[in-house]
């Protein structure tokens, strides 16, 4: 069916296909191991292509919608758009120790700066994640699977982890979208947590730079960094956003730098991606 020569009828055939989803890719990747065709070939892998990035566009939508709560869930998602065939359980249980060895050394007798110091510890020095400055990063510096194997990532890729794990242990840390920086707000303990757009600036207790190694810092070095750059201060520099935000952010910086790498078409594909957040 896929060398159907008649355009017209080949759209019909192939819409079909792609209405069963996922379920219809280990047929095409059959269908394409036997042809011998060039062009039935490349049908085939332009219609697998399409078939996950649809289901990948849903699954997205369907997080912020319901389970925005997930940073890695999403995060899983993402990195699924470079590496279609990841192996999840691998790097969910990767991530699972992670939390598990944090959640060994931290208890809420703890003060906000000491939680902050083990998370810390563990983060920079057991596992000896290091952040990569703007300049240093690559396309594989925003996806998940690189970033455990490679222990190195962007500050937003490093960010979204350092995110998950505290918000699974109920640490009030929310992601800042700081201008051409992205940073982590700590809040005032509220039990339960609130979300992020329900805090003022006067609760914000500091904030965390995790590309520096998680050094501390606060509303002055935000001032100061505003004025150097001559932007407008803006309420928004100084306060907690939503998951939502941290990963419409992480997809722009991937758009980005596909952009910048001469890879235009999948940055097309990445910024189709933030309308799935909308």
């Amino acid at each position: 069916m896929m060398d159907e020569p008649n355009e017209e009828v080949y759209t019909s055939i192939r819409e079909k296909i792609k209405s069963y989803g996922l379920n219809a890719i280990p047929f095409l990747e059959d269908a394409w191991l036997k042809t011998e065709d060039d062009d039935n070939a490349s049908r085939i892998e332009i219609l697998i292509d399409d078939i996950r990035f649809t289901d990948l566009y849903h699954e997205l939508h369907n997080w912020s919608q319901f389970y925005s709560h997930d940073l890695l869930k999403a995060y899983i998602l993402l990195t699924r758009f470079r590496y279609p065939d990841l192996d999840e359980e691998k790097y969910i249980e990767k991530v699972s120790k992670l939390k598990q060895n944090i959640w060994l050394e931290i208890n809420h007798d703890l003060t906000a700066l000491e939680r902050v110091k083990v998370l810390n510890h563990i983060f920079y020095d057991v596992y000896q994640f290091r952040g990569q400055l703007p300049k240093q990063v690559s396309i594989n510096d925003y996806f998940l699977s690189d970033l455990l194997e490679s222990k190195k990532g962007s500050a937003i890729a490093l960010g979204i982890l350092y995110l998950y794990v505290a918000q699974s242990l109920d640490i009030p840390i929310f992601g800042l979208d700081l201008h051409h920086h992205f940073a982590l707000a700590y809040m005032e303990d509220n039990i339960p947590t609130m979300n992020p757009e329900e805090y003022s600036i006067d609760e914000v207790l500091f904030y965390i730079a995790v590309v520096n190694k998680g050094s501390v810092f606060t509303k002055n070095e935000i001032h100061r960094y505003l004025q150097q750059m001559k932007i407008d201060e803006d309420t928004v520099y100084f306060l907690p956003c939503s998951n939502v935000m941290v990963i419409r952010r992480l997809i722009k910086e991937i758009a980005n730098t596909y952009e910048v790498t001469g890879k235009q078409d999948k940055a097309d594909l990445a910024n189709k991606l933030i309308e799935a957040l909308s």
